[in-house]
């Protein structure tokens, strides 16, 4: 793949990809990952769902360099740059962004500091022709319902969770990311602060072309996402993907037949297609 990112026929717009081909990792001497592979490009949306202990948060991890994690095999690129031998602030930088499962408290960083640097890493002005970060951060705060008087303490210090996965979403609308992996944006938080936060997320694919890979178990989350793809990851491999009408079939059946496809096919029988 050429290191120039894609784009569209009409040369308008710049269109970011995040390729995974292959991937292996693990942690703690097993391994999760058997074989992952999916590619998301700018204004697409994609789901991966899977039973407890598939592998999403792995490959969440993973993706974003999170320490302790091995990778056995495969390449993830972002616009044909090789992402698995970066740190992760190199890859926030080209413009990956992590929503994490239990997003982290950061005593005596305020979010403003932290929003700052984080836009600088990237080459980009606090302020900017839109307004002050002050006052983009005080907007966004609106939109994702998210208390304006909660902008002045450290990172997610005594927020409650549904206030943290408020915070994350606000975090993410102001550095612009080209792509967003959310990891089960929708726990911890109840159903109006999911409709806030999946409602940014999909302005933010319409408003600046965010390409998203969404992790989750519920299909109430994509109900507003409107993702283009489905993928189911079991044993550590995605062994299907469909449209939204994916997740209602998931819905109603489970995981179970495709459990037992993934378990015969590991033990090299042949498993139903």
């Amino acid at each position: 793949m050429s290191t120039t990112a894609l784009r569209p026929s009409d040369g308008s717009e710049r269109v970011h990809e995040l390729a995974v081909n292959g991937l292996r990792a693990g942690v703690a001497g097993l391994e999760v990952l058997t074989g992952v592979d999916v590619v998301v490009r700018s204004g697409e949306v994609h789901a991966v769902m899977g039973p407890n202990g598939s592998g999403k948060s792995t490959l969440a991890h993973v993706l974003m360099g999170k320490p302790g994690y091995q990778v056995l095999g495969g390449s993830v690129t972002l616009d044909g740059r090789d992402l698995l031998s970066l740190a992760p602030f190199e890859r926030a930088r080209l413009g990956l962004f992590l929503a994490p499962q239990d997003p982290v408290s950061v005593p005596g960083v305020g979010l403003h500091h932290a929003m700052a640097e984080a836009l600088a890493g990237r080459g980009l002005s606090a302020d900017d022709a839109t307004g002050s970060l002050t006052a983009r951060a005080v907007a966004e705060a609106r939109r994702v319902g998210f208390e304006a008087r909660l902008l002045e303490r450290p990172l997610n210090v005594d927020l409650s969770g549904g206030e943290r996965k408020r915070s994350e979403t606000l975090q993410m609308a102001l550095l612009h990311p080209n792509i967003a992996i959310l990891d089960e944006l929708d726990s911890g938080i109840d159903i109006d602060g999911l409709r806030d936060v999946a409602r940014r997320v999909r302005d933010g694919v319409d408003e600046w072309g965010l390409g998203v890979l969404a992790i989750t178990h519920y299909r109430r989350l994509l109900s507003v996402l409107q993702p283009d793809v489905v993928h189911v990851l079991v044993r550590g491999r995605i062994v299907a993907s469909g449209g939204p009408e994916l997740a209602e079939e998931l819905e109603r059946t489970g995981y179970a037949a495709f459990e037992k496809a993934a378990r015969r096919r590991d033990e090299g029988g042949n498993g139903p297609n």
